[in-house]
């Protein structure tokens, strides 16, 4: 099993990369199109690639501090004791993707549009809750992925109307 922790341990290593933290929201892009197309193939391929890419890029040099500091909590609670009001917040992720793969698959752009405001509402407001000042190194990833997402789902919208 160490091959295991060295595993873990070098993809945390990893995840410190803050573009790591800039391309996961971009997931959600190719998520909405497989859902709008629905291919579940797709959707679960990029479910993958999300899970996946938080150790894409190399260990940074030198990592932020607050960087360093949001993921010490993070990792703290995830290895902390888990109480059942931790896994009602963790069962929230994937009700979170079925929404958004309904609301897409049913062509509910606004619906798809709530979901996607209320991942990043909610990712947002638990990293504030357990990582307090930390969680401010989240903000620009998490307001920039959402605009881009907008931009992306309003032109599958556009799409959508001129291929009906």
């Amino acid at each position: 099993m160490d091959w295991l922790q060295d595993f873990a341990t070098w993809a945390w290593d990893r995840h410190h990369n803050p573009l790591s933290w800039y391309i996961r929201p971009m997931f959600i892009i190719p998520f909405c199109y497989f859902a709008y197309r629905r291919s579940l193939g797709g959707v679960l391929l990029t479910i993958f690639g999300l899970l996946t890419s938080m150790f894409w890029f190399p260990k940074p040099d030198a990592p932020d501090a607050q960087v360093v500091e949001f993921l010490r909590m993070e990792k703290e609670y995830l290895l902390g004791p888990w109480p059942w009001w931790k896994i009602l917040i963790s069962a929230t992720i994937p009700a979170w993707f079925f929404w958004l793969a309904l609301a897409l698959w049913t062509r509910s752009f606004i619906s798809g549009a709530a979901a996607i405001t209320a991942a990043m509402a909610g990712k947002l407001a638990w990293s504030f809750y357990f990582g307090n000042e930390s969680a401010w190194t989240l903000v620009p990833p998490s307001v920039i992925g959402l605009l881009i997402c907008y931009g992306a789902l309003y032109a599958l919208y556009r799409y959508s109307l001129r291929t009906s």
